[in-house]
């Protein structure tokens, strides 16, 4: 038997690239878009309790350099029930779709990073004197990167008209730019955040998700 036909001589087989899977919720698995609306419904207990919270975990970017952790904390407080349920609707049935397609830490670090640079461009671009709150940013960033790996996903516009994903970020993007009292620097800096990694997971993910 000729050396090169052994099985230690042979050339080992090259290695396989492992396929990109979307995760599935297990049994017990949490739905971290879940998770994440139960903690900004905790924040907005607290506040109701105490109305001080907002003013200390919002964003001000004259007293950023006193409180430079509302970068993070402005994101879970929100001004009122309308403002958290809009933005905790469009969470769940955004977030819930995105972290099946890339997963639960992928999912968060897009929502953290998309949140931190929406209230970052808001520090640099909005009125100093001026107080930004809630999760806008970060939800941009979700619809951002479905924008990019789902393009002709359909969303049922107030629940009744179907519309593109894509057309649906654009008008509320639009509409929420000439709305006084709507930072649509954290809109911007979130939704760029959200394309960005929707550029990255589109090369990673399966094709037949986004096709």
């Amino acid at each position: 038997m000729p050396l090169n036909d052994r099985d230690y001589m042979k050339n080992p087989p090259p290695p396989r690239r492992r396929a990109w899977r979307p995760t599935s919720f297990g049994d017990f698995a949490l739905n971290p878009a879940l998770v994440l609306i139960v903690i900004n419904f905790i924040f907005f207990i607290a506040t109701l309790a105490r109305e001080d919270i907002i003013t200390r975990l919002g964003l001000a970017p004259i007293l950023f350099a006193e409180r430079p952790w509302t970068l993070f904390t402005a994101m879970f407080v929100h001004s009122g029930f309308w403002h958290l349920f809009f933005n905790m609707v469009t969470l769940y049935f955004f977030g819930t779709f995105l972290v099946r397609l890339i997963g639960s830490n992928w999912f968060l670090l897009v929502y953290i990073i998309g949140g931190i640079a929406g209230n970052a461009l808001y520090l640099w671009l909005g009125e100093p004197f001026s107080l930004v709150i809630g999760a806008s940013g970060a939800i941009y960033a979700i619809a951002g990167a479905l924008v990019v790996l789902v393009p002709r996903l359909t969303v049922r516009l107030y629940f009744v008209f179907p519309v593109p994903l894509w057309a649906v970020v654009l008008i509320f993007f639009v509409i929420g730019s000439f709305v006084p009292g709507v930072a649509w620097q954290a809109h911007l800096g979130g939704l760029a955040v959200g394309l960005i990694a929707g550029l990255f997971f589109r090369r990673r993910i399966r094709v037949d998700f986004y096709r």
